[in-house]
């Protein structure tokens, strides 16, 4: 997901799919663990969509006050 496609997000909206993603990227990563993980390209993109998230949050954060 690009960053401006997460910036157009309502806050329920961003709030549910941050959540996603770490529930997603946790899940992916006990897979890992145990080997049974089938792309583990995945993993990558959710770090790295994670990350986007974390950086809006920190604009919007600062946005506010």
């Amino acid at each position: 997901m690009k960053a401006n496609d997460i910036r157009e997000l309502t806050p329920e909206e961003f709030q549910h799919q941050y959540e996603e993603a770490v529930r997603e990227y946790f899940n992916l990563r006990v897979q890992q663990s145990t080997g049974q993980v089938e792309n583990p390209l995945r993993i990558r993109k959710l770090r790295r969509d994670i990350a986007r998230f974390k950086t809006v949050m920190t604009e919007r954060k600062r946005q506010r006050g």
